[in-house]
């Protein structure tokens, strides 16, 4: 039987594929430009509704976007995005679907401009994770400085569904952030 983990979240009956993410993927450094391309829409998908939705529907929105590369995202077509429209495996959301293709095309830019995503994101926090010491979750800021600077910075390249707190939360979801709570099992 497992022991009993302190959590940030992930800790109701029920919250399996949660806890899981929590403790397998929230919060640890990612700096391969696929996976990072994966949580910017997956983040982007969230707005509005709670991770654990989004977390349920992940493979198919692997499926969906061609596993997450950014080449094959950046050429759907309308007719592809409209269809996707209709899947209810995914966020059926028209605007969060086509931001997708759009978000896929300056994602592209900016590896050619930054010879990959990640030298160009990891810039944002100097290359090194922002250590937090939380002792509540309710007093982990939904924004920073440097989530301001990074939404403003992909809003004018383009980019959709990048403002300030989705970067913030992809930013805790890709180790720029260790928001861990001091007294959670993963804060070191």
């Amino acid at each position: 039987m497992e022991s009993i983990k302190n959590r940030c979240f992930g800790n109701k009956p029920g919250q399996a594929l949660y806890a899981q993410y929590h403790d397998e993927e929230w919060g640890i450094p990612v700096h391969d430009d696929r996976h990072l391309f994966e949580m910017l829409i997956l983040e982007g998908a969230q707005a509005g509704l709670s991770w654990e939705t989004i977390l349920k529907k992940r493979e198919a929105y692997r499926v969906a976007f061609h596993y997450f590369n950014p080449i094959k995202v950046a050429a759907m077509s309308d007719q592809e995005l409209t269809k996707l429209c209709e899947d209810a495996s995914i966020i059926r959301n028209r605007l969060k679907i086509f931001a997708a293709r759009q978000n896929a095309q300056a994602f592209l830019q900016i590896q050619k401009e930054w010879g990959s995503f990640d030298a160009y994101l990891w810039r944002f926090v100097k290359g090194q994770p922002i250590q937090s010491k939380w002792q509540n979750i309710k007093d982990v800021p939904v924004t920073s400085p440097e989530s301001d600077l990074l939404s403003k910075d992909l809003k004018k390249r383009g980019m959709k569904f990048v403002g300030s707190t989705i970067m913030y939360a992809f930013m805790q979801a890709v180790g720029m952030v260790n928001d861990h709570l001091v007294n959670c099992w993963c804060y070191q």
